[in-house]
């Protein structure tokens, strides 16, 4: 009988658990088993004050890692290059309200008025922290796009309707849930994480 993971996502959000479990399962079989923090009792706030995806991905990881459990720590957001990388790490927050997604594309598209160059890119940041202190495992994803001036699709969330990923011809919002898998910066974060993890675990032979 193959051994059971038991991890710890730094999320209340029952989707957000649900569709990485989702995600794991597909590329891992059914080896982890994610719990969120309010099923491990972890009940206070976790402060995101890292300058980065990847430090923010950190703060949660070990914060989750304090069940006992490895803790894994999910940080991504929306970089736009004429807009001096912002929303960045404020990309939830971008209006002032934490997960406005209204708020947050309208200021979007004004910040964006009489800008030529549109480029942006979704970056994913992932951390896997562990209780003894061990070496943690990391990984990154992105993809790349550009904004439009009006939002299209009905899909996705956050600043997904905006965000043209022209290989496809579409916006993310447009997308199917396993069209997105495929293309976005989550989805390659997962699966960089998924083998690295599988590695250090013995799962599959490590070749380098």
């Amino acid at each position: 009988m193959m051994k059971k993971y038991t991890i710890v996502l730094a999320s209340r959000n029952k989707g957000k658990v649900r569709e990485l479990q989702e995600l794991l399962n597909g590329l891992l079989g059914e080896v982890i088993e994610l719990r969120s923090l309010d099923e491990v009792g972890i009940t206070e706030e976790i402060e995101e004050n890292g300058e980065t995806f990847a430090e923010n991905a950190m703060i949660k990881a070990r914060a989750a890692a304090k069940s006992g459990y490895p803790g894994l720590g999910d940080d991504s957001g929306l970089v736009v290059p004429a807009l001096d990388m912002a929303p960045g790490v404020y990309s939830a927050r971008y209006a002032g309200e934490h997960g406005n997604d209204a708020a947050n594309n309208a200021l979007l598209l004004k910040n964006m008025e009489g800008k030529r160059d549109r480029a942006a890119a979704f970056v994913c940041a992932l951390a896997l922290a562990f209780p003894d202190d061990s070496a943690p495992i990391r990984a990154t994803g992105a993809v790349e796009g550009e904004i439009l001036f009006n939002p299209r699709g009905e899909g996705g969330f956050g600043y997904d309707p905006l965000f043209w990923y022209d290989p496809m011809g579409k916006t993310l919002a447009e997308m199917t849930p396993e069209e997105k898998n495929a293309i976005s910066h989550r989805g390659a974060a997962v699966r960089q994480l998924a083998v690295r993890f599988a590695r250090r675990m013995g799962l599959i032979e490590d070749n380098g």
